[in-house]
């Protein structure tokens, strides 16, 4: 992780406290997937500032192997809740913060060289993922050089043993750690009073919080490297995500999950990655 990133980005997250600027938008509609070619919808864009042009905070998702090899029809589980997600959330980060962020995001490939000229990133849905070895190689790389990593959307005991199982790929010599609430993690910009368990939209359309029997509640672990610093939070019988895709399909979604919860954990997250 190159070390001038790191100190530009923490210099620049003066964070706002402008909490009512969650005010509803408009619908930001579902769209075709182009990994290559985003539409925006209605997702606002807007101008950075040219003296970071090389220092943008760059919401970063991963694009990893599955089971069946390859990643999938229609871009396979990694492909969650995008675009939607991605760019509604940077667009929160633009507006909540005094953070300097990339508009469009990116989607990375663990291999690639330019992985770590990101310091954070998102992985979502890994109940499926199978990791090559040259993945499972540079993530630990990644990680273990200062990167950050954030794990979303996966339910139940099936899909945590999967995860946990490729995981252990990573880092055989390390166990992910249940986080308490009182770690800074859920109080750093917001003071989340309990760990949130946000579902899809359809599971809470039909009355429920969960979206499998086995995930009666959620499970945030914290990865932490030698010197004890986390380099992963795992959010497991949760789908973070999902607040960030559908902000402005159900103004009752919105104000319980959204609004309440994912932005607020997804800022904190943001934070405490960028400044530990």
């Amino acid at each position: 992780m190159k070390p001038g990133r790191r100190r530009v980005l923490v210099g620049v997250f003066l964070l706002l406290v402008a909490a009512t600027a969650f005010a509803q938008r408009g619908r930001f509609g579902r769209r075709g997937f182009n990994p290559e070619m985003v539409d925006r919808g209605d997702v606002p864009e807007w101008a950075t500032d040219p003296r970071f042009k090389g220092d943008l905070f760059t919401f970063a998702r991963v694009r990893y192997s599955s089971q069946g090899g390859g990643w999938g029809r229609g871009g396979g589980n990694w492909a969650t809740d995008f675009p939607e997600s991605d760019l509604n959330f940077s667009f929160r980060l633009h507006e909540l913060t005094a953070l300097e962020v990339d508009p469009r995001g990116k989607i990375v490939e663990l291999t690639d060289a330019a992985l770590f000229d990101y310091p954070f990133i998102y992985l979502i849905e890994p109940g499926r993922m199978a990791l090559e070895d040259p993945e499972v190689a540079a993530l630990r790389r990644y990680l273990l050089n200062g990167g950050f990593l954030m794990v979303d959307d996966f339910w139940g005991e099936d899909e945590w043993s999967n995860f946990y199982r490729e995981f252990k790929h990573v880092f055989p010599e390390r166990e992910p750690v249940e986080l308490p609430l009182e770690h800074e993690i859920f109080h750093c910009v917001y003071d989340l009073k309990k760990k949130p368990q946000i579902p899809s939209i359809h599971a809470w359309m039909n009355g429920q919080t969960t979206e499998r029997w086995d995930a009666p509640e959620p499970h945030y672990r914290g990865v932490f490297d030698d010197k004890g610093r986390m380099m992963a939070i795992i959010c497991h019988n949760t789908d973070v995500g999902d607040g960030w895709e559908r902000e402005g399909m159900d103004p009752g979604y919105f104000k319980e999950f959204s609004e309440k919860w994912s932005y607020p954990l997804g800022i904190n997250i943001i934070t405490y990655a960028m400044t530990h």
